[in-house]
């Protein structure tokens, strides 16, 4: 199960019941998967002490599924206990059901649904890791050309975060003809592949992004750290300062539960980091 405070359908007022399926129903709310998605949702989080800002949260699981809970609903519970409110997108995936933009489009329309709720009165973030730091990383860059967005709910509201904190994603090793492995092939389903081609944040940002704080693996095997890098430099030519962590050696989806090692100290520079920009 994934518990939540309040829950809301993201495109219309359905009920959020059998929006999703997770792996392991009888799981715990922070090891839940989510295995399918019919209909995009948020799971909202709120603080004992708000400090009037929001963040939104976007879990990995390389677009085939969803990491709910230990990159959703812990990080969630993370941003709470700071004072956040906090908001765990299930967006849906790029597969031949919903096309290639339906997870960055589902992104789009949570930031403008908190705005439009009043609940981000004074300013919204996003938290991604993983695919959802590719995914956070798009929020700050120009929408595809060739796209035709859906229209929204609430069009008058921004898409734009506020700070980014991004972990471990692969913001465009995973794009044609900018892979880092070799021969790379192509990523199946064929709308997942298509979307990496089409979404590369690092050649695509937006001039004065938002603050951010990039956290990466140096060893990591599945994303390479050449993303972090490319990340951090297209910020700094965009006009931003972003707040780069590189550890030597730490897994990949390292997240907030990582047992031992010098990653696990990256909530506290984060949380350092959110104060030092004003966000906190």
């Amino acid at each position: 199960m994934l518990d939540s405070d309040e829950r809301w359908s993201l495109w219309d007022d359905a009920p959020v019941d059998g929006a999703f399926d997770l792996a392991d129903p009888t799981a715990a709310s922070g090891a839940a998967v989510v295995s399918a998605v019919r209909h995009a949702c948020m799971l909202g989080y709120a603080p004992a002490r708000a400090n009037g800002r929001a963040m939104l949260v976007l879990a990995g699981g390389g677009y085939t599924q969803l990491m709910a809970g230990r990159e959703g609903v812990a990080v969630a519970r993370w941003l709470t206990g700071l004072g956040y409110h906090a908001f765990v997108l299930i967006h849906r995936f790029p597969d031949a059901d919903h096309g290639p933009s339906a997870s960055l489009d589902d992104a789009m329309e949570a930031m403008r649904a908190i705005r439009a709720k009043g609940l981000a009165p004074r300013g919204l973030g996003v938290v991604g890791l993983s695919s959802g730091g590719h995914l956070a990383a798009c929020l700050a860059a120009a929408y595809p050309s060739g796209w035709t967005a859906p229209a929204s709910r609430f069009p008058r509201e921004s898409t734009r975060p506020d700070v980014l904190v991004v972990g471990y994603g692969p913001i465009s090793t995973n794009a044609a003809g900018r892979t880092i492995v070799a021969d790379k092939p192509p990523l199946p389903p064929v709308e997942k592949q298509a979307m990496y081609d089409a979404l590369q944040p690092d050649a695509m940002l937006l001039p004065a992004p938002p603050p951010m704080f990039i956290v990466y693996s140096g060893n990591d095997p599945v994303v390479p750290v050449e993303n972090a890098r490319r990340l951090s430099d297209a910020a700094t030519r965009a006009g931003s300062s972003p707040e780069l962590h590189i550890f030597a050696d730490a897994p990949h989806g390292f997240a907030l539960d990582t047992a031992d090692g010098p990653v696990t100290l990256w909530p506290q520079l984060c949380e350092a980091w959110l104060k030092q920009v004003g966000f906190d």
